[in-house]
């Protein structure tokens, strides 16, 4: 019996996330998969999520290789329903199953996707978030994939193109430049894995996975690393260090390439994509539209260590760390000063509004292999110190794996960043757009200090504020620093006030 097949597209893993980043199939054509079962796991600007099927039946077509970057509304996965065997292909028409059989044109499929764009922020329901649908089951896969799930984006700048993946149903192209050898191919789930090969110089093509059908782990990178340079790739001149990782013929940056400003030759071109291109985006856009100020104090925070050190003697290992009491601070300088917690928007005809909200969802910078990311506790201002230290912990071990949800990394309204964990003082800090402004701590040193008319040595510490001057001026910025300023140096009067 024939049927027509079920197109999935890529959903909006996010609000306002155009694209993202194919890092591995988890199904095969040909296998039995049921409704919110993952079928590949992506990488977006903004975290690492599995993707589930909104359909059951059996994989007939899996659209994109790993390591490709596929832009929202495309085709990712077609299904042919339960019972059913794939359709032939038909005629050219701008349709999901013509799409499928790959009969349309890239503007046909162009316009397919922008429709399918437009009609998630209509709210028609084809937004996936990428955490399944009610009531759905997961089941595993119903027989063996054939081979190791092809590996991806081991070393994206001299890949050949094409060559990131092998078809699941057919068989392997003989070697050329850039391409898998035949019966060889490395599985990595991993990005960090992948980056830390990237980072030394490791070919992956050389390891043998120690996981689960010769999946590459990170103890196998380690290894390869700590391995004398001939064995992680043999075929690799002793003189050119960039072709450790990958063959000398057809890479991206060829030997000898030269830079016309410099003169130099070029080592490296790196893609700017995934966190780093969302933080690139996000930055540009904060330094265009807001015109930013900066007001900084220096504090003496040796009330505030004192206070900590004897919680901490009484209580061991249950005692908020500093940036949790310096972030309940904030939340309530926040109330005070609401101006510094809201939105500049600028609407399609020109007007301007500034947007504020009942609540408070902070946000913290939080630096990991991926790149620097920012976590929010949402609705901060309703927990104490204890609470808050709890789930920054949480946001900050769940960002670090990659594992942190759009919602987590996107919904802020104020951001914290303790740069001093850098060893630095200060910060010219550029605002996490759309918020209206970030609070920095810099690191607590010892420094002459008058205390009561005499001189002292006390712990000190730098706060910056950087503001959007569209929002409030400098008395209200002042005022806010000011405010939390004050509480770090009197931190048992604010907090019994609170």
């Amino acid at each position: 019996m024939s049927s027509e097949l079920q197109v999935f597209r890529l959903p909006d893993l996010g609000e306002g996330l155009t694209e993202a980043e194919l890092v591995n199939w988890l199904v095969a054509v040909g296998d039995q998969i049921k409704v919110d079962q993952p079928i590949a796991e992506v990488e977006t600007a903004k975290s690492m999520v599995e993707v589930p099927s909104p359909y059951a039946g059996t994989v007939a077509e899996l659209h994109g290789q790993a390591g490709e970057t596929l832009d929202v509304g495309k085709p990712l996965i077609s299904i042919a329903p339960v019972g059913a065997t794939p359709a032939e292909p038909k005629a050219p028409a701008a349709t999901d199953d013509a799409v499928s059989t790959g009969v349309v044109t890239d503007a046909e499929a162009s316009a397919a996707a922008e429709t399918y764009r437009t009609e998630e922020k209509a709210g028609s329901g084809n937004v996936l978030i990428g955490y399944g649908t009610p009531g759905g089951a997961t089941g595993g896969r119903t027989r063996p994939r054939k081979g190791s799930v092809a590996v991806v984006d081991a070393a994206p700048p001299v890949a050949a193109p094409g060559a990131s993946v092998a078809a699941p149903e057919a068989p392997m192209e003989p070697a050329v430049a850039g391409t898998r050898i035949p019966g060889k191919l490395s599985a990595v789930i991993s990005p960090l894995v992948r980056k830390m090969a990237r980072d030394h110089g490791v070919s992956l093509e050389a390891i043998n996975g120690s996981g689960a059908s010769g999946l590459i782990m990170r103890r196998d990178v380690e290894a390869a690393i700590s391995a004398p340079e001939a064995a992680a790739a043999p075929s690799a001149p002793a003189q050119a260090p960039a072709e450790a990782v990958a063959p000398a013929a057809g890479p991206a940056v060829a030997s000898g390439d030269l830079d016309g400003r410099t003169g130099l030759a070029v080592s490296t071109r790196t893609p700017v994509r995934g966190v780093r291109k969302a933080v690139a985006a996000n930055m540009t856009k904060s330094r265009t539209e807001i015109p930013e100020a900066t007001v900084w104090v220096d504090v003496d925070a040796t009330a505030l260590l004192d206070m900590r050190a004897e919680l901490k003697k009484r209580a061991p290992h249950d005692t908020p760390g500093l940036l949790a009491f310096i972030a309940r601070f904030v939340t309530a300088g926040l109330k005070t000063y609401p101006a510094l917690n809201t939105r500049f928007e600028t609407g399609a005809d020109g007007s301007q509004e500034i947007v504020g909200f009942d609540g408070i969802n902070l946000g913290f910078a939080a630096q990991t292999d991926r790149g620097l990311v920012v976590p929010s506790v949402r609705n901060a201002h309703q927990l104490s110190a204890r609470e808050l230290d709890a789930e920054i912990r949480r946001l900050t071990a769940v960002a670090r794996e990659g594992k942190a949800t759009p919602t987590e990394l996107g919904s802020g309204t104020f951001t914290l960043n303790n740069y001093g964990v850098f060893g630095v003082d200060g910060s010219a800090a550029i605002i996490n757009y759309p918020e209206v402004a970030m609070l920095g701590v810099g690191r607590i040193i010892d420094k002459p200090w008058v205390v009561n008319g005499e001189l002292a040595v006390r712990k000190v510490t730098e706060l910056t504020l950087a503001f959007d001057h569209r929002v409030c001026d400098g008395e209200t910025a002042a005022g806010f620093l000011r405010y939390v300023a004050d509480c770090i140096e009197n931190p048992g009067g604010a907090l019994a006030d609170m």
